[in-house]
């Protein structure tokens, strides 16, 4: 028996030389055996001479279809090398939200350049949701949803919906409006299968809906989601008219672009999922960042310096600045995580935040301690020195401490003036851990330089 993988990887062998060979009627036969998912990873995988073909081989509407799978980066290089006319026909059969994603990855005259050939109700549709700010329920949401009076039976209801479900997004909520079309209701399909025909909407919808307004936040609205376990949720306007819906497939595209550009800021790396930048600019991107990490770096080395006596009379205590700092660097960024993650998905209200921090410095105390018994044990062993030993461990007792308390105070710090608690990166927190473990450090070892000597 031959699994999905292996059968679309024989799929795709035959694909190829049939495009190749221009045999169209095998071509669309075979393909069309694929899961468009696959079909999408064929297409991808072409050189453009073979995806020139393609484009002659399927209508716009099986193009719509393969174009909702593939990574929004690289829809622009697929839609401005087709035929200008075919790529706008294409980009229309998309659903609304879907085609202005795509649109948003491409130049303002590239948009305004499709808009004008475009048919006049795709392009009045898209044109509604473009002027919507980035990253707001707005632009996310879909105009192709199913909506009803709710002064309509359940018969009449039943009847338009048959006509309405091949263009909406989803068919399992159906949304009930007053006279002045504002959001009152919803009804599931299933009450509406139940239901007696004769019934009016108003006598069977839910009217304790949720909704949320055009310009709500969509990470915030990712987590509603998630947690009322909805299959679409309703966007409308400051006078509760309905806008359109926003749907679990585009909140899971959010929650994967969120996670990635907390991840990128995390690791102050800029737009981590860029795929195809060349070293150059990958380095363009991170050279900002590291350049001004390499001044942080100087403090720490300046601070060393100035310890330049304790170091000239015991010299052994440079063997333990990397230790230590390292260990206050990794404390600081598990910390970190734990409070990153902890405030994205909405985790610390006002009062778990002190339970946090409080957390937080216990769970410092506990490794700190463990790890200064385990190094005080062996400096003994090694250099026979118990009091180096004592002072080893217990800064490391305390600038563990330091590090797990600061690694969850500055997110929460930040969140507080509405910074981006991701912007308080790794790199940054080992930074400041660093100086903060060479001052603890070098000024034990200068306070009880005396005892070290003797």
């Amino acid at each position: 028996m031959v699994d999905i993988q292996e059968k679309a990887e024989l799929h795709a062998e035959e694909l190829l030389q049939l495009l190749q060979a221009e045999e169209t009627a095998d071509f669309r036969y075979l393909f069309f055996e694929l899961h468009p998912y696959e079909q999408a990873m064929f297409y991808r995988e072409q050189e453009k001479d073979n995806r020139m073909r393609v484009y002659h081989f399927l209508s716009p509407k099986e193009m719509a279809e393969i174009m909702e799978y593939i990574e929004l980066e690289e829809t622009e290089k697929f839609i401005t090398e087709m035929d200008p006319q075919f790529a706008t026909m294409v980009i229309a059969e998309l659903a609304a939200d879907d085609a202005v994603d795509i649109l948003k990855e491409l130049t303002k005259d590239e948009v305004a350049s499709f808009l004008a050939i475009m048919e006049k109700q795709p392009a009045e549709e898209i044109k509604a949701l473009l002027h919507y700010e980035e990253k707001t329920a707005g632009s996310i949401m879909t105009t192709e949803y199913i909506a009803f009076i709710k002064t309509q039976t359940v018969k009449e209801t039943m009847k338009e919906m048959k006509v309405k479900a091949p263009n909406a997004e989803t068919i399992y909520y159906t949304y009930v409006l007053d006279e002045s079309k504002r959001l009152v209701g919803v009804v599931s399909l299933r009450d509406l299968i139940v239901a007696d025909e004769n019934e009016l909407l108003e006598n069977v919808m839910n009217e304790n809906v949720v909704s949320v307004k055009v310009g709500r936040d969509q990470e915030e609205i990712a987590r509603m989601m998630r947690d009322y376990d909805f299959l679409a949720v309703p966007v409308v306007d400051f006078q509760n008219h309905l806008l359109g819906i926003i749907t679990v497939d585009d909140i899971l595209d959010v929650m994967d672009e969120e996670a990635s550009d907390d991840y990128s800021k995390f690791a102050a790396v800029v737009d981590i999922d860029t795929k195809d930048s060349s070293p150059t600019q990958a380095a363009k991107m991170r050279l900002p960042w590291l350049i001004i990490l390499l001044f942080l770096g100087m403090v720490t080395a300046s601070l060393i310096d100035s310890f330049e006596e304790t170091l000239e009379a015991v010299p052994v205590v440079a063997i333990f600045i990397p230790l230590i700092a390292g260990m206050a660097g990794n404390a600081g960024t598990q910390s970190l995580a734990v409070a990153v993650r902890g405030i994205a998905v909405g985790t610390y209200g006002k009062d778990n935040k002190l339970k946090l921090l409080l957390r937080e410095m216990t769970t410092g105390l506990l490794v700190g301690g463990t790890c200064g018994i385990i190094i005080i044990g062996v400096i003994y062993v090694w250099k026979g020195n118990l009091f180096l030993g004592l002072l080893v461990g217990i800064a490391i007792l305390a600038t563990l401490t330091v590090a797990t308390i600061s690694g969850a105070l500055i997110p929460l710090i930040m969140e507080k003036f509405n910074i981006d608690p991701a912007v308080a990166s790794g790199p940054f927190i080992t930074t400041l851990n660093d100086v903060t473990s060479v001052i603890i450090y070098f000024g034990m070892a200068t306070a009880f330089m005396g005892m070290l000597i003797s």
